[in-house]
């Protein structure tokens, strides 16, 4: 039992430094020890998958659920190791993700996770990595979420792209990198680098953004000046405030009557 506690230790420190190969030479000492040690199977699958050897990634995975047929996390790799063997990147492109331990520290207001909404095409997907950073695309309505390729991974829910279009607008910077992937679960990590000045006394991410927003009446698009549009943008941010924000708005947006009689 002491070897197979010193090999499983050597092991998650292979995988921690990304030495791929070494990682599947002790995981394969491990189940000739043991031929049932599920997390043996399951590293054996992962770090094949990383050398881009997919056919032994879906032979562990199969394995992996023979032993324990109900293990999620074998499902949703042997998927994506299918989805893979076939639609493997163009000049055989993979990504090194160095990951950082303190990455994901969470610092309230400025940082969020959140999983994405209306996922992109699994082989897209497939190929996300946690640690990779991507980036934020603003459109019309919503936020997109995208690789560094441009290719769509997934948007962020309403009632937060509604925020972010605000801040982005007023020219906010942030930092995205993936938390959590699989085909059917995006989470990302949102870091705010830098407030725009038009939103300096709002928080990117208070606790309790209001997730009942009435629908938005359709934007009027015009060629008017940017301060006037900036204005329209922070009606907007008006909808997400907190209750203690809302005492700190520098305006009152005017009634619907008023607009009319104009």
């Amino acid at each position: 039992m002491e070897i197979i506690e010193q090999l499983e230790n050597q092991a998650v420190n292979a995988a921690v430094n990304f030495d791929w190969k070494l990682a599947i030479d002790i995981n394969k000492r491990l189940i000739k020890l043991d031929k049932k040690n599920l997390a043996a199977f399951l590293r054996l699958g992962f770090a094949s998958i990383q050398l881009q050897k997919f056919d032994e990634a879906i032979k562990y995975y199969r394995k992996a659920l023979k032993i324990q047929p109900n293990n999620n996390v074998a499902k949703e790799n042997l998927e994506r190791a299918k989805v893979l063997q076939f639609k493997t990147p163009k000049k055989n492109k993979k990504i090194i993700i160095y990951l950082d331990p303190n990455l994901f520290l969470e610092i309230p207001g400025k940082t969020k996770s959140v999983s994405l909404v209306n996922l992109g095409q699994k082989n897209i997907l497939a190929l996300l990595s946690v640690g990779q950073e991507v980036f934020l695309k603003f459109k019309k309505r919503k936020v997109e979420v995208r690789t560094k390729d441009n290719e769509y991974m997934g948007s962020l829910p309403d009632d937060l792209s509604r925020r972010l279009l605000v801040f982005l607008k007023a020219k906010s910077k942030y930092r995205v990198y993936i938390k959590e992937a699989n085909l059917s679960r995006i989470t990302v990590f949102i870091c705010e680098e830098k407030k725009g000045q038009k939103v300096q006394q709002y928080l990117s991410f208070p606790q309790n953004i209001q997730s009942q927003i009435e629908e938005m009446q359709a934007e009027k698009e015009s060629d008017e000046e940017s301060e006037e549009v900036a204005g329209v943008d922070l009606e907007k941010l008006a909808e997400t405030l907190t209750s203690e924000e809302k005492d700190y708005l520098p305006y009152q947006p005017e009634s619907d009557e008023e607009e009319s009689e104009e």
